[in-house]
């Protein structure tokens, strides 16, 4: 006989997956964050000229 009355385990797993979801959001979400970052390092070193060097 199945169990009457409100299913057991379907709140804590919805909370469950809830919180997976934002987590794998923040990850993604900083991953474009640093990728940015990085492309703006990457811009900021090919518009300085490089200074003449001094060979000895």
């Amino acid at each position: 006989m199945s169990k009457k009355g409100k299913a057991k385990n379907t709140v804590n797993k919805a909370k469950h997956t809830k919180l997976l979801n934002k987590k794998k959001a923040k990850l993604k979400s900083e991953k474009e964050t640093r990728k940015l970052r990085l492309k703006e390092i990457i811009k900021q070193g090919k518009k300085k000229p490089d200074l003449p060097r001094e060979n000895d």
